[in-house]
């Protein structure tokens, strides 16, 4: 059977999605709807996938769910009359932060095979995090399937369902905190002379570098970062700084409040 893939919703999210599953199988096998037809359009064009209905997007193996978590009471008014007439397999996949997969199965009206994702924001450049957690009677086929299409999105992680809130709160809320700290970086450089332009540059490219030998190294962050830091160095200055700001703790309490709210959302 021809495995299709479809996206309500073609927003930041839902269309970066759309855009790796294009890099990992046919584009006439992937399927678009959003309520503004000229976002689905457009999207379709750049892509050369279909820019469909919703009954016509409802058809496909994998329907990705790109609406708000407080919108997906009425998209279900909607889908379930047409998901109940189904006779085929299929999956739903939600990335509707805080909603768990119980709450999607009781708005679609049956027990339907849920995969929940959190993605973030680097999978429109091909290197997200993206957590993932399937109801019991998603296939491994399908599951398969799934890790399939989405490849060239960045990195798949299963996580047990009660901790994809926390983990949200670092890899999805993370990249905000990120951006943030490269500013702060770039403002500093600035105030030191350099050229906003160039600053902005050496703190990009120090982050994915950082980012890329933690990755890499099998030492630990605390370590590396003490491999940085000579004694007396203008580095450990930095960090007494940094530290004396209540920088770490500032940033721990940053993701608990992500958390928090994450929780919230899904009440």
């Amino acid at each position: 059977m021809k495995t299709t893939v479809g996206f309500i919703g073609t927003g930041n999210m839902g269309g970066a999605l759309a855009k790796a599953a294009a890099k990992a199988m046919p584009a006439q096998e992937i399927y678009l709807f959003d309520k503004c037809t000229e976002k689905a359009e457009t999207l379709g064009r750049e892509l050369s996938c279909n820019s469909v209905s919703l009954e016509a997007v409802s058809q496909c193996s994998y329907i990705f769910l790109g609406v708000k978590p407080q919108m997906m009471e009425s998209l279900f008014l909607e889908l379930s009359p047409i998901l109940s007439q189904r006779q085929d397999p299929f999956v739903l996949v939600s990335m509707a932060a805080g909603v768990p997969m119980a709450r999607i199965q009781e708005l679609a009206g049956e027990k339907y095979p849920v995969i929940r994702i959190m993605p973030n924001m680097p999978v429109s450049v091909g290197v997200g995090m993206i957590l993932y957690d399937a109801t019991e009677n998603v296939t491994q086929e399908q599951q398969a399937g799934f890790l399939k299409c989405m490849q060239y999105a960045g990195t798949m992680d299963k996580l047990p369902e009660n901790l994809i809130d926390a983990g949200t709160s670092v890899a999805s809320c993370g990249p905000a905190f990120a951006f943030l700290f490269i500013e702060a970086l770039t403002q500093g450089g600035v105030a030191c002379g350099l050229p906003e332009d160039k600053a902005e540059l050496y703190a990009k490219q120090m982050l994915l570098g950082s980012a890329k030998l933690a990755l890499e190294s099998s030492m630990q962050p605390s370590q590396l970062r003490q491999a940085v830091c000579s004694p007396g160095g203008s580095t450990i200055e930095g960090i007494y700084a940094l530290q004396n700001g209540n920088f770490p703790e500032t940033v721990s309490d940053a993701v608990i409040a992500s958390y928090k709210r994450n929780q919230e959302l899904g009440k």
